[in-house]
């Protein structure tokens, strides 16, 4: 692996003579390696194989990274006292001006600089944090409002189209391919009659009532890097950054960041929304993008942390229906688990509504 590695770094233009690769974090999707030079003056690298059975055009996704990254650093070097090789990633290009290799295996490989001297958090354990997210989540779009030129490319096209997701969900319970539909019938009647309501996003996007932006759809805390003082660095993992609606990124992190439980908890009891982490995260985000978002935009932002939880809900319980054809499962009932979950933390965020919708009007005002 070592020689494949060097192999492949050979093709990037970094500084500096190979030492050594380590893999580094622990990514579900791409496979990441340090890559440490052996001169002390030189940069470190970040070495991902991307995972092309997910992200199956790599060019395309490669031309988003570029392009988001170019527009941000433009950002920063109008901002003094930017530490821009920090502040944002930076792309390593190919010398055939690619971008990315691909190697004889069909594996695709990217380069990054390393950003020395960061960290990041995998949950969120106080309304300071859940600020800082949010503030780190509101400057990227913001600072990605004005993006010139034609769309990113869709990398996950209907990546976040609950419309489509319902759909399937109703399909796939009247084959019900696995005979498991009885033990989750009331699970399906409950997601079922909240089906309309989850339309709506989609719907408002496809009238022209709320505006497409460039959304990370992927908020979780861990996708912040902050510096040794927990002061905001970058947001980092840009795959699947693309057009999308803003509440889909308010969503994702509330969904991930603000509950009490784990995602797979088998103990219901454990699974709330914390409602100071949302306000936490709606006042950092709001700070950023008040002044960029439209009146309608800000009106679906609570709403948007109820419509990925029951998103999530859709797609897991259409997963176990199916026999658990997606998501890895640790245990025959995981996916149920998992929908169960879900359900609760959606309970909890109706039972809050009222008072998350007030929390974005103080901070929308």
């Amino acid at each position: 692996m070592t020689k494949n590695i060097q192999a492949v770094i050979k093709q990037f233009i970094i500084e500096g003579t190979f030492e050594e690769a380590i893999i580094f974090g622990d990514g579900l999707i791409n496979t990441t390696y340090k890559v440490k030079t052996k001169e002390a003056d030189k940069p470190n690298y970040l070495l991902q194989v991307v995972n092309h059975h997910i992200f199956k055009n790599v060019p395309e996704l490669t031309k988003n990274i570029k392009r988001v990254t170019d527009h941000l650093r433009a950002k920063l070097e109008q901002i003094p006292g930017s530490d821009i090789k920090r502040q944002v990633l930076t792309p390593i290009d190919t010398v055939d001006g690619k971008g990315y290799v691909k190697d004889a295996e069909g594996n695709y490989w990217r380069v990054f600089l390393f950003i020395e001297n960061a960290r990041s958090y995998n949950k969120l354990s106080n309304a300071k944090q859940a600020y800082v997210g949010g503030k780190a989540f509101g400057q990227f779009q913001s600072r990605l409002a004005d993006l010139p030129g034609e769309p990113l490319y869709p990398v996950l096209p209907d990546f976040h189209n609950t419309e489509m997701r319902i759909l399937n969900f109703i399909e796939r319970v009247k084959q019900n391919p696995v005979g498991r539909l009885k033990e989750v019938q009331a699970e399906v009647d409950f997601l079922m009659a909240r089906s309309e309501e989850y339309k709506k996003v989609v719907q408002m996007g496809r009238e022209g009532i709320l505006p497409e932006r460039i959304v990370h759809q992927d908020t979780k805390f861990n996708n912040v890097l902050l510096d040794e003082n927990d002061e905001i660095l970058c947001v980092i993992d840009l795959d699947t950054v693309m057009p999308g609606f803003v509440c889909y990124d308010i969503g994702d992190a509330i969904r991930n960041g603000a509950n009490t439980g784990l995602e797979d908890d088998p103990n219901l009891e454990n699974v709330s929304m914390d409602i100071d982490l949302f306000e936490g995260f709606i006042k950092g985000f709001l700070e950023e993008t008040k002044s960029v978002l439209t009146p309608a935009e800000v009106d679906t932002l609570a709403f948007g942390a109820k419509l990925l939880t029951y998103e999530q809900a859709v797609r897991f319980l259409d997963d176990y229906i199916d026999g658990d054809n997606y998501y890895k499962v640790n245990a025959p009932d995981h996916n149920l688990v998992r929908t169960r979950a879900q359900i609760k933390l959606l309970q909890s965020m109706e039972e809050q509504f009222e008072q998350m919708e007030a929390i974005v009007k103080q901070y929308a005002s």
